[in-house]
């Protein structure tokens, strides 16, 4: 099985955890990252994902981050046809940082894309021809336990 965990949902595990979402998907991504550690699942990463990640300001962040992804097995670079793609995903209402995302881990033929972001899951899941099944982090664990029965 391979996944795209998005910055947003890479981040989760450092958020305020202020709220029972936001904790539970905390958890769900840890249990993710623990997934692919082991070599369960297997975690891609991308020219896009890597530069979102070296925008923020935070270093402990952009840190987490990055170390997170070494356990990535595959890696593509933005090209032209990734470009062609987002554009298509641009104009049908995705936004540009997201639909290049969505655009690479289509590239990397991935099983899931994994956000805490609800505009892009809504946004995404009304794609009908998307290569690539888009959840929540709660949802990949339940994905990841049922691949594993």
């Amino acid at each position: 099985m391979k996944v795209y965990l998005d910055n947003c949902s890479l981040q989760r595990p450092l958020d305020s955890r202020s709220q029972i979402r936001i904790i539970l998907e905390a958890e769900a991504v840890l249990g993710i990252l623990t997934f692919c550690e082991a070599g369960e699942i297997e975690l891609v990463s991308s020219e896009a994902l890597i530069f979102e990640i070296n925008q923020n300001p935070n270093p402990t962040r952009r840190k987490y981050a990055l170390e997170a992804l070494a356990y990535a097995k595959s890696f593509v670079n933005v090209n032209d046809e990734v470009e062609a793609k987002s554009r298509d995903f641009i104009e049908r209402g995705v936004q540009p940082l997201d639909a290049l995302h969505l655009a690479c881990a289509e590239a990397l033929q991935v099983d899931f894309f994994c956000t805490t972001d609800d505009k892009l899951l809504k946004r995404a899941k009304s794609l009908k021809d998307l290569q690539v099944k888009v959840v929540l982090p709660t949802e990949l664990i339940k994905e990841i336990e049922n691949d594993n029965d």
